[in-house]
C-alpha cells in the first residue's frame, strides 16, 4: 500500500506487457501534474509509445493530463479502450 511519500501504480493490458510488471510502489515526495509524470514514464519505457495517448486514473478516478497526482495515490495506466 502506498504512504505518503509515494504512489502505487497498476499497470493494465498491453502497458504492463510493455513495463513488464502490473504493479509497483514508487516514491513521489510533492504533487505532480499526471501529464508530466505519464511522460515521464514513456521515457523510462519507450515501448510505451506517445504518453499522449495514454490514459490514467488517480484513485479509481479517470483524470486527465491536467490532473495532480499526490503522494499516497494510487495510479493506474492503460491504455484507450476501442469497441467493435
Amino acid at each position: 500500500m502506498a504512504t505518503g511519500t509515494t504512489i502505487e501504480v497498476l499497470y493494465f493490458a498491453q502497458v504492463a506487457e510493455h513495463m513488464g510488471l502490473r504493479r509497483e510502489t514508487l516514491p513521489l515526495d510533492a504533487p505532480v501534474q499526471a501529464g508530466a509524470w505519464l511522460d515521464a514514464l514513456a521515457a523510462r519505457c519507450p515501448a510505451l509509445g506517445s504518453a499522449a495517448r495514454l490514459k490514467l486514473a488517480i484513485n479509481q478516478e479517470h483524470a486527465g493530463r491536467a490532473a495532480t497526482i499526490r503522494p499516497g495515490d494510487e495510479v493506474a495506466v492503460f491504455e484507450p479502450v476501442t469497441g467493435g
